[in-house]
C-alpha cells in the first residue's frame, strides 16, 4: 500500500532523466516546444513519438528516456500553452475585469492552437504545474468576489469552456470563410442572420419572429464584444450577483 501511495502518477511526478545513462542532450521543454509546432503544423493526429524523433534528429527510443509515452507527451503540451498565459498581474481589484482578462488570454491561447480542445476532451482533467498556476491566479481574483468556493470553482470551469466554444467558432468561421456573398452556409454572419429573419417572416415561428423584432438589427460582428458581455452577464450571476 506505502507503495502505491508514493508511486508517481503524472510525468510531473519523477525526476525528468534518471541518474544513470548518458549525459542528457535534450530536456523536456525542448522536446514539448518541438511537439508543440508539429501539432500545430499538422494537426493533433501528427504528434507521435516517431514524427517527433523524426522532427529532431534522433530515435524514439532516446525520447522514452524524458517521456514515458505518448500520453505524457500530449499532458506537457497541454500544460505548456497553459505556461503562455500571463500571471504577473496583481490580483485584488476589480475582479471581474480581472477575469475577463484572464479569459481573453485562455480564449487567444486556444485559437493559437486549434487543437488543444480536443486534447482536453480526450485526456480528461490532468493539471500540470502550470495549470495548477492558472487555477490559483484566478481564485487569487475571485478572492473578493461573492459566492461560495464551489461556485468560483463553477465560474472558472464556465470561463475555460466558453473560451474554447468562442475558439472553435473563431476556427471554423476562419475554416469556412467565402467571398460568396449571401450564402448562409459560410462563415458570415450577415448571411446567417438574413437567412433566419426570412424564415421567422414565414409566420410559422412566432415566438422566434417577435424576438426578432423586438431586438431589431443585429449589430455588427464582433466576437471579442460578445464573449466579453457573455462573460460579464453570466459569472455575476453565478457568483450569487446580479449583472453589474
Amino acid at each position: 500500500m506505502a507503495d502505491r501511495e508514493t508511486r508517481p502518477t503524472t510525468v510531473w511526478s519523477r525526476p525528468e532523466r534518471g541518474a544513470r545513462g548518458p549525459a542528457p542532450e535534450r530536456s523536456r521543454p525542448q522536446i514539448t516546444a518541438a511537439a508543440l509546432a508539429l501539432a500545430d503544423e499538422e494537426g493533433l493526429a501528427a504528434v507521435s513519438m516517431r514524427a517527433l524523433a523524426q522532427r529532431l534528429g534522433t530515435g524514439p527510443a532516446s525520447l522514452y528516456r524524458y517521456v514515458g509515452s505518448r500520453d505524457e507527451l500530449l499532458d506537457l503540451m497541454a500544460d505548456a500553452v497553459a505556461g503562455e498565459l500571463d500571471l504577473s498581474g496583481a490580483t485584488g481589484g476589480d475582479w471581474l475585469d480581472d477575469l475577463v482578462g484572464l479569459a481573453l488570454q485562455s480564449r487567444d491561447a486556444h485559437v493559437r492552437h486549434p487543437w488543444l480542445a480536443d486534447l482536453n476532451d480526450r485526456r480528461g482533467e490532468v493539471l500540470g504545474p502550470h495549470a495548477i498556476d492558472y487555477l490559483d491566479h484566478a481564485l487569487g481574483i475571485l478572492a473578493p468576489a461573492p459566492g461560495t468556493a464551489g461556485e468560483k470553482l463553477e465560474a472558472i470551469g464556465l470561463l475555460g469552456g466558453l473560451a474554447v466554444l468562442f475558439a472553435r467558432r473563431e476556427a471554423a468561421a476562419t475554416s469556412t470563410a467565402d467571398p460568396a456573398a449571401g450564402d448562409p452556409s459560410t462563415g458570415d454572419p450577415a448571411a446567417r442572420a438574413a437567412h433566419l429573419a426570412a424564415v421567422a417572416a414565414e409566420g410559422r415561428h412566432p415566438h422566434l419572429l417577435a424576438a426578432l423584432t423586438a431586438a431589431g438589427a443585429p449589430p455588427p460582428a464582433d466576437r471579442d464584444a460578445l464573449f466579453v458581455r457573455l462573460l460579464r452577464r453570466l459569472l455575476p450571476a453565478m457568483l450569487g450577483q446580479g449583472e453589474p
